[in-house]
């Protein structure tokens, strides 16, 4: 998916300021403009992530033509940032790990408290770790 961005020019005092206008509330900004558009992606995936954990749908990008003619970017820096919404996918994939005894018992043990398979655990586990490190 090609997600446009809108880039504010930065100078020696100010950094550039992005914009992504499909994704509302979704913006970043970087020192150079190699930074900001580079950071732009980090923020595109986040709230994409965000919105899949919620369960949100997800907006199907306009062109960059459609929002030129919103004079609040005149003057600014148009660019386009590629995702592949794979790496955000929440189809189930089989995997095979390896685990100590004792981890894989106390897993066990831990999601039968929580009645929790093992992989559901797993997986909710995670991503509140995720939510916790972010």
């Amino acid at each position: 998916m090609r997600f446009p961005i809108v880039i504010e020019p930065g100078d020696e005092q100010h950094a550039f300021g992005v914009v992504v206008p499909d994704l509302p509330g979704c913006f970043s900004a970087g020192d150079t403009l190699d930074d900001a558009i580079d950071n732009a992606k980090e923020a595109i995936e986040l709230w994409l992530e965000e919105t899949i954990d919620s369960g949100g749908a997800i907006p199907e990008p306009r062109s960059i033509a459609e929002h030129q003619s919103n004079p609040e970017y005149s003057g600014w820096i148009w660019a386009i940032v590629a995702i592949d919404l794979s790496e955000l996918s929440d189809k189930v994939e089989r995997v095979n790990i390896t685990l100590p005894a004792r981890v894989l018992r106390r897993i066990d043990a831990a999601a039968k408290a929580a009645g929790e398979s093992r992989s559901g655990f797993i997986a909710r586990r995670t991503l509140q770790e995720d939510l916790h490190l972010g």
